[in-house]
């Protein structure tokens, strides 16, 4: 197996996973050291440097890097660390943040940019842009800004105080705002000479059924997202005392928790596939069956049933998931009687489509086979070079950092389009290593390892949330257990570094490590190489760290996969041979 260039940035950057699989590439454990350290305006600027929402995203994000946290990987039942939560532990406690955000020249550049839509994507755009002096223009048909954040996720998860003062931090850089008003043409937006033009208006229509009764049912069957909308709005107050709501993602969750506090009684979540196959969050399904709302899996909806012209319920057939040698699953009906359920409103919450009907066809945009525009995905330029998409609107539906991460990545290619640069000349990011060493045995950061389990989020007494569908769930980490949950964090960023040359093959580092994940072995193909070590790597997905070739012809071998780095190697190493060095990877940004 060829060694490891420790050189090589790319490397660092995969074995702090939890940056790695963000959108947005947050530095995860930079601030939950800031949190561990009171320091909460600090933690809170790291955060909103990469994902621009810590309070809205503490309380919502899809947890890409919950997964990829190395700290459930190192004994069975572990949990990783609550990343999520931490960033609404800063975001919670920190003070007036105001006089840290970027300065606006009071000089423009004379440059004019467009966006339509007001979602998490266009509003990272105006927070990258406003700083280089652009004047930007911001079109929604909502009356504020926050797009899905404001009209699909319930005030129960997200408030709207939380919402307004984030969105606030970047409209008040001086981003001239046209809510409540509906672009009907794209061509009127380009024939008002913006230099630049970036849509990201979602993806807004849901889909339906069309399934025998539903002309019949009528004003009792509704869209999810359209729903949601007309509940946040305070258009719609009530519904029946029996709900039934079909869909197994996110949305659906949303809907029949909002159901519960608006008046459903029976509330039930009907789901075509197995449980384990369902898009939305187990922690949203968990929420969900703890208020009390059953979910029914492998029913497939097959009729309304309308008596006198009144919705009586639905029926549904009964499937089992069947799986080929690929995995690909098909869903075969058992052969048992149609279930009936009663419903006096059905909920349809089975995915969202794109729509651009106001998008016309000779402005030089191409459309593909599914009627989305031709996107690069690098640039996020499409095929007209003024105009750009992003969030939804780009590749379909996602969640909101990865629309937090596309309106970095679109501002980038704005900014080098509008200074006639090629938007493909996109700068590298930040990476550096830098030695943690204060003293003979002491590191610059806290590199004991707690043994703590997972730290619980308490929650509001559910009879008083569900008669207030504004009172937030969720009640966040008091000062003391987000304290206790920080620790719980690897330090995955605070890298082992191995210097061959120094190295006298003492084993000292191999005795002393506390997860064997350190071995001096003759090298091979990685597939053997991995079964020779101390304890064997099993990890296929988490890359070895592999040394030089040392004097005795062996070399050294990490499993990254386990290694705690507390740094007991450098600390036990007689010749410094391993020393614990900080890695920083930060995502370019415009005018960077």
């Amino acid at each position: 197996m060829n060694p490891t260039d420790i050189k090589n940035p790319e490397y660092f950057h995969k074995v702090v996973d939890c940056q790695y699989a963000c959108p947005a590439h947050t530095p995860v454990p930079e601030y939950i050291r800031l949190i561990a350290a009171g320091r909460y305006d600090d933690a809170y600027m790291v955060n909103w440097e990469s994902n621009v929402f810590p309070g809205i995203l503490g309380r919502t994000c899809d947890r890409p890097c919950d997964p990829a946290c190395r700290r459930g990987r190192i004994a069975k039942g572990e949990e990783p660390v609550a990343i999520c939560r931490l960033k609404r532990v800063a975001a919670d406690n920190k003070t007036d943040i105001s006089a840290r955000l970027p300065r606006i020249p009071e000089q423009k550049n004379g440059k004019r940019i467009a966006l339509i839509g007001a979602g998490p994507a266009s509003l990272t755009v105006a927070r990258d842009l406003m700083p280089l002096g652009y004047d930007i223009d911001i079109y929604d048909n909502q009356f504020a800004g926050g797009g899905m954040m404001r009209s699909q996720i319930p005030s129960f998860r997200l408030p709207a105080s939380v919402l307004d003062e984030e969105v606030g931090y970047i409209l008040d850089m001086g981003v001239v705002t046209h809510f409540n008003t509906e672009v009907t043409s794209l061509k009127s937006v380009l024939e008002k000479d913006y230099d630049a033009v970036f849509v990201g208006t979602g993806a807004p229509r849901g889909r339906g059924l069309n399934l025998p009764g539903l002309e019949d049912a009528g004003k009792h069957v509704h869209i999810g997202i359209d729903w949601l909308a007309s509940v946040a709005f305070e258009h719609t107050s009530s519904i029946g005392k029996r709900v039934l709501v079909l869909g197994g993602g996110n949305t659906a969750m949303d809907c029949c928790r909002t159901s519960r506090r608006l008046g459903g009684e029976d509330v039930r979540v009907v789901v075509r596939s197995p449980f384990a196959d369902m898009k939305a969050s187990p922690w949203e399904k968990e929420d969900a069956m703890h208020e009390g709302i059953p979910i029914h899996d492998n029913h497939v909806p097959k009729e309304f049933v309308v008596e006198n012209g009144e919705l009586k319920g639905m029926l549904f057939e009964k499937v089992e998931a069947q799986y080929d040698e690929n995995g690909k699953r098909s869903l075969v009906p058992t052969g048992e009687d149609l279930v009936f359920m009663e419903a006096d409103d059905v909920l349809m919450a089975i995915g969202q489509d794109n729509a651009f009907p106001w998008v016309e066809r000779d402005l030089g945009i191409e459309f593909d086979n599914w009627d989305m525009p031709v996107v690069d995905k690098a640039t996020f330029q499409s095929t007209n070079p003024r105009v750009f998409f992003g969030g939804d609107a780009a590749f379909g539906p996602e969640n909101v950092i990865t629309a937090v991460a596309h309106g970095h990545q679109a501002a980038i290619s704005i900014d080098l389009f509008c200074r006639a640069e090629p938007v493909t000349n996109r700068p590298a990011p930040m990476t550096n290593l830098v030695s943690q060493k204060m003293g003979i045995h002491e590191w610059s950061y806290d590199n004991q390892v707690e043994n703590d389990k997972r730290f619980v989020v308490p929650m509001a007494p559910l009879e008083e949330t569900l008669r207030n569908r504004k009172l937030e769930v969720e009640l966040g980490f008091d000062l003391s257990t987000g304290f206790k949950e920080a620790e719980r964090c690897l330090n995955c960023d605070v890298q082992t570094v191995f210097d061959t040359p120094r190295c006298i093959e003492c084993d000292a580092c191999v005795d002393i490590c506390p997860t064997d994940c350190i071995s001096f072995v003759e090298n091979a193909e990685e597939s053997e190489l991995r079964t020779r070590l101390s304890a064997a790597a099993g990890n296929l997905a988490q890359d070895l760290y592999v040394s030089t070739e040392l004097p005795t012809q062996r070399v050294m071998v990490k499993d990254e996969n386990v290694c705690l780095h507390c740094g007991l190697c450098a600390e036990r190493c007689p010749t410094s041979a391993w020393d614990m060095q900080k890695f920083l990877y930060s995502v370019t940004k415009a005018g960077q």
